[in-house]
């Protein structure tokens, strides 16, 4: 019998978007796709470090689990996305999750040292959220190569 991804195991995602249009438009996306998955949003740097550590209102790990995949933006308040990004690509724990940088960003050196430190994919909210280019069948499309 052929499974679907919904059907071996629920999918986790961590959303971590500021603005809160974005991240409606990037959840309707994601949830209108044949994944399923639950997903988690935090709306600045420092609440992903906290969700990912298990730290402060995220403390616990069964409310809070750790994702299969992140969607991150680079500009967020407090700590910045690419800094987020470094955090993760440093901790032997949270390494090898797939990171997929979500962002209005398409400076040459945001992609570069994104890429650098890890990320798996870098995509341009322009074209994932913009309702008249089905992009959010992209960012479905991204997430089921990367799981």
């Amino acid at each position: 019998m052929n499974q679907t991804v919904s059907e071996t195991r629920k999918l986790n995602i961590l959303l971590v978007e500021d603005t809160d249009e974005h991240a409606l438009l990037i959840k309707r996306g994601l949830e209108d796709g044949l994944l399923n998955p639950s997903i988690f949003r935090v709306k600045d740097g420092e609440e992903a470090i906290d969700f990912l550590f298990h730290r402060g209102a995220y403390a616990s790990p069964g409310d809070y689990p750790v994702p299969g995949i992140i969607l991150l933006d680079l500009r967020l308040p407090k700590i910045s996305g690419l800094e987020v990004l470094e955090k993760i690509k440093s901790d032997e724990r949270l390494k090898d999750i797939p990171v997929v940088v979500l962002t209005v960003s398409d400076q040459r050196d945001d992609i570069l040292r994104a890429t650098r430190i890890g990320a798996k994919s870098y995509i341009l909210k322009s074209v994932a959220i913009a309702p008249k280019t089905e992009g959010t069948k992209g960012i479905l499309d991204a997430i089921i190569s990367l799981v």
